[in-house]
């Protein structure tokens, strides 16, 4: 996995890749628990990345006027 972060897509693609490689079963034991340790970190990122999200979300509020207002997330 590159250094850099990637974005949720191709997180969740990447992850697909490995799920992939696992199903065959025609990986050594080592690469096998290199591939799960790889997903397990991307999944972990994509947690963090959708709990982000929701927090966006959540931040949104209808105004005094009726339209969305971004309020201070307490």
């Amino acid at each position: 996995m590159p250094d850099t972060e990637l974005s949720f897509e191709q997180a969740m693609k990447r992850v697909e890749e490995i799920v992939s490689h696992l199903e065959k079963g025609d990986i050594t034991l080592q690469e096998s628990l290199s591939f799960f340790e790889e997903g397990a970190a991307l999944l972990s990122a994509c947690n963090r990345m959708l709990d982000e999200a929701e927090q966006k979300v959540l931040r949104l509020r209808k105004g005094e006027n009726g339209e969305p207002e971004e309020l201070p997330f307490e």
